[in-house]
Formats: C-alpha cells, structure tokens, sequence
C-alpha cells in the first residue's frame, strides 16, 4: 500500500473544507460547520498532525435504511461533519 501522507499539507486541507458544502445537517457527533469553522486553523493542524503520525482512525458511520418512493430501499450514511468533508463528500 502507498501511502499518500507527504502530499497532504495544511493548504490542501484548507482547500478541501473550502470545496465542501457546509449549509448540510450537522454531522452525527452534532459538530455543524460552522462550529469547525470557529477554530478552523487549529482543527484542520490537529486533523493533518493525526493524519500524518497514523493516529487518525475514521469513526464509525451511522447507517439507515430509507424506503425511496418506488417501495426500494436507499441505504444512508451519516458521518461526522469533519469526516464528510475530509471524505470529499457532502
């Protein structure tokens, strides 16, 4: 496995919560956007050092089931916001 850590730096962090859509719900620990955004350098620092020492580990992910229109049934995920925009999605 190749491991991508050198690439990650604290501008790239930045632009990865700049790209992410943040009038979303608040994530599954209650952390809404605007509460990460508050301390935002010192959050992002604390996330990249983890990153890059191998400590951070992703917590785990909510699951539901949600019945669509059609009678199927959707499979939701509710991550942690901080999780949400470092994953790239929203």
């Amino acid at each position: 496995m190749t491991s991508l850590h050198h690439l990650i730096d604290l501008e790239w962090m930045c632009e990865a919560y700049d790209l992410t859509r943040k009038d979303g719900a608040p994530g599954v620990d209650g952390v809404t956007a605007d509460d990460y955004e508050a301390n935002l350098e010192a959050n992002l620092t604390d996330l990249l050092e983890r990153i890059k020492s191998g400590r951070y580990v992703a917590p785990p992910v909510r699951r539901r089931f949600i019945p669509k229109a059609d009678g199927a049934l959707r499979l939701w995920a509710f991550r942690r916001w901080k999780t949400r925009w470092r994953s790239g999605r929203s």
